[in-house]
């Protein structure tokens, strides 16, 4: 009981809150699904009669509410329960009824529910499809109409409703029984009759079923369908499927112009009759259709609405390719509206369109005389200084046709009054720029230039029917570049294709106007003066940065991945390259146009074809770079920025090397030794703490060349870098593979030498210590012998070492110190006797 009672507080409650809105009917159907199983759980043997009702309802209840969110095989278990419960109810009211109008009473109550339960069943059949049972469950309750009268309109609609859902099914056999079916419901009881509006709608839908289903089997049927509808209730909707059906039927002209006479008689709106009109010509039935549009046009004279029929009729002769005629009933519109006989708004724009749809396949036929004319129809509307933006269009198409017709003036004056209306639409400036072109006045060429690359920015413009693929202002930019160079206008060709590459977001687009670009300009700066020539390989700079940009941005258009993308880095990275090597006279160009070259290439598989070009680029931006941060004219923070920049290239370029050294054999490459070099250099110069390091590993390198170490001799001492202890160590180390070598470089070592005692004993030093003297001592000791042992000495190094070393003697006199003073004149009297044609000067 307690069971039982909760369920049913769970079933009032969900009836509650559905009408509260608090929940829905999903939610609802699932809490009588809970409630109606507890209380059907809760049955005993033999349950009194208000717990039989109860489960009646509750269980048809349940089974509706599956039905309504359109979950039908749920329901037919509840539909099952609710007959067995009426069954149940009815053998329990006859055994305690005795006399015959008890079991009347009891069989009529009975049964009104079980022509609900029938009747959900229908429902939940026809959901799933199951017809045959569908067809019993309504013949069973159209069995029980006679005892429920009342119900007849209710089953009516049913089948009304089967029939909708099988013809949007498309099952039309079946929507024609249904349908049949409502309709002969509808027609048993007069009292409660769904109604003659209700039957005609029942009726034209029948029609329709079997127009449908098979248009020449079922002609016959359909017309006497839509005939009984047209009976029961006159309707527009009637009229026009008759029509239609005749139409079908491959009725003479006679029987559809009756029916059309018919139908003009009746209450119509004008939208039925141009309907009407429609259907007519669309069948091929041109004499009556225009006939009938003529009969119309006199039945709404009085309309404002009349003009609507005649852009109808216009419509129509142009679709029947009867343009003469057409142009006759357009001439008629345009008298009329200056006359009396103003079109409508709407009507006039929707005259626009079919005007202007004419001149467009007149354009492209080419036939622009006659373009022309269906344009100038459409300017007849128009008021003399009006400014409307269609009226700019209409201009700008028609300067266009002037064009094609070689008549200048006439397009110039089109243009003039389509600025007047719209200057600020991107086809507009573009009609002014082809005039520009073709009259060659580059400056007004590039001033429209200018002005649709502003305007491309902002929103798309409406579209311009006549410029095929022109409705993007990128697009009409492409087309601008086009003309200029088929008019061999190449400054206003590159201005537009600058635009167009700054703007564009189709990849494809963009590379190809960048391409032009790189070709157009280096064809200009290969012809100018070196003032021009600076200015021109900054656009070029720029050309080749906005296709590194683009090459790094993700590709969205399907043909512009992978192989697409490496043929266009490819491209722009030799160009690159290319003007680079070009420009060997401007560095920082240089350099830019190798870093560039370098950028590009990342976007190309690392061959090793590849990998060498992306060495060499690097290699020779770091080269620039420091060779610009050794000029005399560089600031010390522009030449911190070189060398930062130098460092940058460097390290890149140590990274690929490690790289390309694993693909083949590079023992001849002297890469390594620019890269100690420039990297040496740039360290020093920053005086950078890193130098140690790296110097460390230059000392421990086993096969160290001797040039390499005088330059880092001579690097390292070369402004702003000082470094004498790094200086002299490189030089002691080259004077040491000096004496190693097979045959001494005598006039190299003899420089090396120079540089060492130069750095040791610095001109105009007076006070070294004793300790320098016996180093310095021994660097020309080292001389003499060198000296001594070959007569290749240069004469002009054995004369400077003969004078610093009696200098330097007279020195150590002048402090007193005579006993030195003695040994190093004697040293240089030494050197003396080594001279040639000079020795006599000094002996």
């Amino acid at each position: 009981l307690q069971v039982e009672e909760s369920a049913i507080n769970l079933w009032n409650w969900a009836v509650t809150k559905h009408s509260g809105s608090v929940i829905n009917d999903e939610q609802r159907a699932k809490l009588r699904f809970v409630a109606c199983r507890l209380v059907c759980l809760c049955e005993g043997n033999d349950p009194p009669e208000g717990t039989i009702r109860r489960q009646i309802l509750m269980s048809m209840k349940t089974g509706k509410g599956w039905i309504d969110i359109g979950k039908a095989e749920l329901a037919d278990e509840f539909l099952e329960i609710a007959m067995g419960s009426i069954e149940k109810l009815y053998a329990k009211l006859l055994k305690r009824s005795n006399d015959e109008a008890d079991i009347h009473v009891h069989k009529t109550d009975v049964e009104k529910d079980l022509f609900k339960v029938l009747s959900y069943q229908a429902e939940s059949a026809v959901a799933q499809g199951d017809f045959q049972k569908a067809v019993m469950c309504v013949q069973r309750c159209k069995d029980m109409l006679m005892r429920l009268p009342k119900e007849t309109c209710y089953l009516s609609i049913l089948c009304y409703n089967f029939g909708v859902e099988t013809y949007e099914w498309k099952k039309y056999e079946q929507s024609s029984f249904w349908l049949s079916q409502s309709y002969e419901i509808g027609k048993m009881d007069a009292k409660y009759s769904t109604g003659k509006e209700m039957q005609a709608k029942v009726l034209r839908l029948l029609a329709t079923a079997y127009l449908e289903w098979d248009c020449n089997l079922y002609l016959d049927k359909a017309l006497k369908a839509i005939n009984l509808a047209n009976e029961e209730r006159l309707h527009p909707a009637g009229f026009f499927l008759k029509v239609k059906i005749l139409l079908k039927s491959r009725a003479s002209d006679e029987d559809v112009k009756a029916a059309l006479a018919e139908f003009l008689h009746r209450e119509v709106s004008l939208d039925s009759c141009l309907n009407t009109a429609k259907l007519l010509l669309e069948h091929g039935r041109e004499s009556v259709g225009f006939d009938f549009l003529k009969s119309v046009a006199e039945r709404f004279e009085s309309s404002p609405d009349l003009g609507r029929i005649a852009l109808v009729h216009v419509d129509f002769l142009l679709q029947n390719k009867r343009e003469l005629l057409a142009k006759q009933k357009v001439e008629e519109i345009i008298i009329g509206h200056y006359t009396g006989k103003q079109l409508l708004p709407e009507n006039l724009n929707q005259l626009h369109i079919i005007l202007w749809d004419r001149a467009a396949k007149k354009y492209e036929a080419k036939n622009y005389s006659e373009a022309l004319q269906w344009y100038n129809y459409s300017a007849s509307f128009y008021t003399p200084g009006q400014i409307d933006q269609n009226l700019a269009k209409l201009q700008r198409n028609m300067a266009s046709c002037y064009l094609h017709l070689k008549q200048l003036d006439k397009a110039k004056e089109a243009v003039k009054e389509a600025e007047r209306c719209d200057p600020n639409s991107i086809f507009t400036q573009f009609s002014v720029y082809k005039i520009a072109v073709l009259e060659n006045n580059t400056d007004k060429a590039v001033e429209a230039v200018i002005a649709m690359g502003k305007l491309a920015e902002k929103e798309s413009q409406h579209e311009d029917r006549l410029l095929v693929d022109g409705n993007t202002g990128t697009d009409l930019l492409s087309l601008a570049a086009q003309i200029a160079l088929e008019n061999e206008q190449q400054v206003v060709a590159i201005k537009a294709l600058e635009y167009l590459s700054e703007r564009s977001q189709d990849c494809q687009q963009i590379f190809a106007a960048l391409k032009c670009l790189v070709r157009l300009m280096l064809s200009k700066i290969m012809a100018e003066n070196k003032e021009r020539r600076d200015k021109d390989i900054d656009s070029m700079l720029t050309y080749l940065t906005l296709a590194y940009r683009r090459l790094a941005e993700p590709f969205t258009d399907e043909n512009l991945t992978g192989d697409r993308r490496i043929l266009e880095a490819h491209w722009f990275r030799k160009v690159a390259w290319n003007l680079a090597v070009q420009f060997q006279n401007c560095p920082e160009k240089m350099r830019d146009f190798f870093v560039l070259s370098f950028k590009l290439s990342q976007f190309c598989p690392s061959d090793k074809a590849v990998l060498i070009a992306q060495k060499t680029c690097l290699l020779m931006a770091a080269a620039i770079d420091l060779e610009m941060g050794r000029q005399q004219d560089t600031t010390p923070s522009e030449q911190m920025e070189l060398l930062t920049e130098a460092l940058q290239h460097l390290k890149a370029c140590k990274e690929i090397w490690k790289v390309l050294k694993l693909s083949g054999d590079f023992a001849k490459d002297p890469t390594d030794t620019l890269l100690l070099l420039y990297e040496f250099e740039a360290r020093a110069k920053l005086n950078d703490p890193e130098l140690s390091n790296l110097m460390e590993s230059v000392w421990e390198q086993p096969q160290i060349e001797i040039k390499t170490l005088e330059i880092i001799a001579s690097l390292a001492m070369e402004s702003p870098a000082r470094y004498p202890l790094l200086c002299k160590k490189a030089l002691k180390s080259a004077l040491s593979l000096h004496r190693k070598q097979p045959a001494v470089d005598t006039v190299r070592f003899s420089k090396c030498l120079h540089s060492l005692i130069n750095l040791s004993l610095p001109p105009g030093v007076t006070d070294l210590e004793a300790c320098v003297l016996q180093e310095v001592w021994g660097y020309f000791e080292d001389a003499l012998s060198m000296v001594s042992s070959t007569e290749a000495y240069p004469e002009m190094e054995i004369l400077w070492l003969m004078t610093r070393a009696w200098n330097t003697g007279i020195f150590q006199y002048s402090t007193g110190n005579y006993k030195e003073a003695e040994q190093w004149c004697g040293l240089g009297m030494r050197f003396l006797s080594h001279l040639g044609s000079l020795k006599k000067s000094y002996e």
